[in-house]
């Protein structure tokens, strides 16, 4: 794996975690203001904002698999062809 394809990699891992991290912070938001706000917290936004934030994690997995299919068949192997070592019987 070349530097480009390992720079790729990192940048997709740094935004999957991002977005773990941001979806942690809203539900931390949601919640003190939830309490502050009670009948008058907007549910809805809040929920639409979480969604975004799957949408876009959903996004990342995808980009992730197929940039490590990319990766793979640039190395000679072919998709289907990888198994994961099992363990020593």
């Amino acid at each position: 794996m070349g530097p480009v394809e390992k720079e790729a990699r990192r940048a997709m891992n740094r935004l999957r975690r991002s977005v773990e991290k941001a979806e942690r912070e809203l539900s931390a938001v949601s919640g003190a203001i939830r309490h502050a706000e009670g009948a008058d917290f907007p549910e809805e936004a809040y929920d639409q904002a979480l969604e975004w934030m799957r949408r876009l994690q959903d996004f990342a997995d995808q980009e992730s698999a197929r940039l490590q299919m990319k990766i793979l068949e640039t190395g000679g192997l072919e998709p289907g062809r990888v198994r994961r070592a099992s363990a020593v019987d």
